[in-house]
């Protein structure tokens, strides 16, 4: 399905990276879907680098279930 693209205002106390702990403010998320595996990941907006929303990665039964997935977890996200 390919990848799937949000911007969001992170909730109060951030968003938990695997790479560099806890970030805050403007951040843009990204989920990608290859035969039903998510890999979730999210950087400041405008930035280069991406780091891995901590315990986010999943396994789908059916890879339809990606945009549904995308979708909740950017309005569990963004919290301005």
């Amino acid at each position: 399905m390919g990848e799937l693209r949000t911007t969001l205002t992170a909730p109060p106390g951030g968003v938990l990276t695997d790479e560099v702990g806890v970030i805050t403010g403007e951040l843009e998320l990204a989920t990608s879907c290859e035969q039903g595996a998510v890999r979730v990941r999210i950087r400041y907006s405008g930035a280069e680098e991406w780091y891995r929303l901590s315990a986010a990665d999943c396994e789908l039964h059916d890879p339809r279930d990606h945009e549904p997935l995308h979708a909740c977890l950017a309005a569990v996200l963004n919290r301005p």
